[in-house]
This record gives C-alpha cells, structure tokens and sequence, in this order.
C-alpha cells in the first residue's frame, strides 16, 4: 500500500533542518513498524508540494535514504522502503521476563543530579523570552559565515582540515586570538600560553580538573554562574561561596586555604557589577601572598556600554597567576562552541594533555572557519552590529523597568546583556516564573545562581539578547503585572 503524504509534516519553528527533519520522520517509520518494506513512498514532487518546501529538500532526503539503504529506487516507478532492512528489523518479540541487565547497579547518578534544570530548551515558543545566552538570528550575518566555510572546506585548505592534528590547534586561529583578540583585554601572549576549547564551560572544566581534581578548596562568586557549580560539584573540592557586592567579589573574604578563585571580575554573573581596578590589584596581590590561583571567566567583555572596558586581571597579572577563560559563544554565535585558555605555558601544557584525552581538539572544519570570520573583519563587523542593538535595547529595557517601578538588584551596572532585579519581599521568582510562563513570558528564577537555592528567591534575571527592542516595552509591563497581582 502507498504511504500517503499526509503522514508527513515539517515544523518550521525548529531549529533542525527541513530535510533532516523528513528523514528522521522515515527511519523513525520504518523503526516502528509504521512504514513496512515494499511500500511505495509518495514522488517527491507530491511531497515536496504537500510539504510546502522545494523539491531539492525531498531529493536529497531521498538520496540520503537510500546511500543507508533505507529506502530503494526502481526506474520510473520510484522510491520504496527497502527490503533490506526487514532482517535488521525482525529480531522477534522480547519475552516479558526476559532478564535485564541492572544498570542502575552501575550507575551513580551523579553526572544527571549535576544537570542543570532551569534552562528552557522551548525557549522559542514564548512571544517574551528574557533569556539569557540565545542568538538574535538577525544579528549574525548568515552569507558571512557561509563564504567562510565554504572558503575553508576549498580544495587548497582540505587536506590540513581532514587531518588529525593530534593535540594541537588551528594555527591561523591561535595567531589571530593572539594578535587581535587578547590585545584588546590588555593581554599579550604567544601561541604556547593558548589553547582552544569547546567554549568557555569546556576551559572552565579543565581548570577544574587540574586544579582542584585531587580535592582542596576553592572560592566561587555567590551568585555565580549556575554551570560553574555544575563543574565543581564532580569534583572532590570543597565550595566556598564568597557574596559579591556592587564591586564585585571582595578579596578580603576569600576564605584560608584556597587553591583556587573563580572570578567574573569584568561583567559579574548574573549581576553586572564590575570589579574596579584598586580591588583586581588586591586580588592579584593576595593570589601571590596566599598561593592561590585565580581562574577569570571573561564570557562578555565586548559589551561594555559606559565608556571603555577595564582591563582583564591576566592583563595586570605581573606574576602568572590568572587562567584566562574566554568565549565566541556571545559574540559569534552560542551554537559555535569554540571559546580558549590563556595561561602560563606549563600549565596550558598540562591543560593540552587532559583535552586530548578526552577529545583531542576541536573540529578542525570549524576553527578555520572562525579564523576566515575573523579575519576578513566579519566579527568586527558583527560585534558592531550587535553593540548597536544591544546599547538600544539596553535602554529600551531600562527605560520600561522604571516606567513600570520594576527593581534593579543593583543599580550602576553598565554591562553584558541582561538586567540583575529583586522581587519584592516575599515574592519566590520562582513562582513569578510560573506565573508569567502561562502569559508568554520567560524571565530566570535566581535559585540556581545560588548555592543555597533559598538565597535566590528574591531575585531573577532578564535578559535581552533574543528579544526584539519592539517587543521589551509589553514583556516588562506583563511582568510588573504579574508582581502586582501577588501583592
């Protein structure tokens, strides 16, 4: 019997492919028994037109198919499912007490407690998602990085491309971090002070494991960065929470003992604040007293919106103590995964060695491709882009929380993509959350900066990186609705 076109549909909305869509809507047909082998499947002319999309998307659906031999081809009658796979299939029912094996004997379950649970991976579907580390699609420049690509997967560069390089990094890549990157943080360093990483949470993951693999101490930012904590907590080290205030953290309450400080010294997360130069030089001071090292995560230097960014600590860091963790996660795009480390060589060294056991480098394909971005002057060119709209929407988003009497957490910050605010007493924004949910909003609950979640229910974030400036106005009157409706 043919398989009618109506048991095929495409949604628009999501973020994989149209023709990697139909055809995991085949092989999923064919794995449970709906599409049988021998069934005629409907021309791609008809199933183009039924789906609304070009003939082309079902074509090369097809031809990927039948490279697998899912499907097969008869001349001029069309595309059936293959007979092929019917031995694959036919395994026979599994007796209901067949024995199975105890995983949960072999399982700790301590990777999937770590899980984060505050992300919304539907983030799409609300009309007001003040969410941070999501793209505007808008604000990167698509034909870009698709010359960029394309220049890198050309015949003179694919042999170095379809090569292993072992543990080492796309050259052109590091020369440019090197050369225009980190001169802009007041950093300089030669190649073998820098390493690429899958982003910043994979450079956060390897000091971790260096540093505190065999247990100690460490002192994290409270709030901080909720995936962070993720990383310490597969760790045997102890976690000492230090409160920052409108300076960020404060050196003198860095707990004794320490062999590690986990710092947000530029844009703190999630609340802005900025740590001024006298206190970086304190904490530069008392690294070198007490023994520790300072691990700084610079994940969003490039918005800066008072006048220009201070320096980096690696950039006044006179005696080798910083790590310097930084991202194209913000400035390039969140799906790009590429981010670096810059350190003192014996420690990039030894930072080499653990990546390459667990995935020798990043895809060469894709380094190359960055540094053809960067180098042509695409990510200048976006990095202006993307300062224009955020300065707009920034005082787009300031301007309404004061129209509608919404409360900062901290008042002055000049930084990053998103607002730091306070609930009014008594209010769980965790509960704001699930309120403003069921009307099209999505704001961050502050419990997951926290390492006691309680301390984080007076708090939430909104952000402005995936929201139109249009749309800013009614999302901020919706949520000062909401707070007024529990009052």
């Amino acid at each position: 019997m043919p398989i009618p076109a109506d048991a095929f549909f495409l949604d628009r909305n999501a973020a994989i492919p149209l023709q990697v869509q139909l055809r995991r809507q085949i092989i999923s047909g064919v794995l449970e028994g709906r599409f049988r082998p021998g069934e005629k499947l409907p021309s791609s002319r008809r199933l183009a037109r039924h789906l609304g999309v070009a003939r082309v998307t079902v074509a090369q659906a097809f031809a990927e198919l039948l490279a697998t031999d899912y499907l097969t081809s008869r001349a001029r009658s069309g595309h059936y499912i293959s007979d092929r796979i019917e031995a694959r299939l036919d395994i026979g029912p599994r007796a209901p007490d067949t024995p199975r094996f105890d995983w949960a004997a072999h399982l700790g379950g301590q990777f999937s407690r770590a899980r984060r649970t505050d992300r919304s991976p539907d983030w799409r579907r609300f009309a007001y998602p003040f969410v941070y580390g999501q793209a505007d699609p808008d604000l990167v420049d698509h034909a870009a990085w698709r010359h960029c690509a394309m220049r890198a997967l050309g015949r003179r560069e694919f042999n170095s491309l379809t090569g292993d390089l072992y543990d080492e990094d796309d050259p052109e890549l590091v020369d440019y971090i090197a050369r225009h990157i980190l001169p802009r943080r007041g950093i300089h360093a030669p190649p073998e002070a820098i390493l690429l990483t899958l982003g910043a949470q994979n450079g956060l993951w390897l000091a971790a494991q260096i540093l505190l693999g065999a247990g100690g101490r460490c002192a994290i930012e409270a709030p901080c960065y909720p995936g962070l904590r993720q990383i310490l907590s597969q760790t045997p080290a102890e976690l000492c929470a230090v409160a920052v205030d409108a300076a960020g953290l404060p050196p003198e309450a860095i707990p004794a003992g320490v062999r590690a400080v986990f710092t947000t010294a530029s844009h703190q997360c999630p609340t802005n604040s900025t740590m001024p130069l006298a206190r970086r030089r304190t904490l530069l001071d008392h690294a070198m007293a007490r023994g520790f090292a300072i691990i700084e995560d610079d994940y969003e230097f490039e918005m800066s919106f008072a006048g220009a960014p201070s320096p980096a600590l690696k950039a006044m860091d006179a005696a080798g103590t910083v790590i310097y963790v930084g991202s194209f996660s913000k400035s390039v795009f969140p799906g790009l995964r590429l981010g670096y480390i810059v350190a003192e060589p014996a420690f990039i060294a030894e930072a080499r060695a653990l990546r390459g056991l667990v995935l020798r480098h990043p895809p060469g394909h894709m380094q190359r491709t960055l540094a053809h971005f960067l180098a042509l002057g695409h990510y200048d060119a976006q990095m202006n882009r993307m300062r224009r709209a955020y300065a707009t929407r920034r005082a787009v988003m300031r301007e309404a929380i004061l129209q509608e009497g919404l409360r900062p957490a901290l008042q002055g910050a000049a930084g990053g993509s998103s607002f730091w605010m306070a609930t009014p007493e008594g209010l769980d924004s965790a509960k704001l959350a699930r309120i403003l949910g069921r009307n099209d909003v999505l704001i961050e609950p502050g419990a997951p900066f926290f390492n006691d979640p309680a301390q984080g229910a007076g708090f939430y974030r909104l952000a402005y990186s995936s929201i139109a400036a249009s749309r800013i106005p009614e999302g901020i009157r919706r949520i000062a609705a909401a707070i007024a409706g529990q009052s």
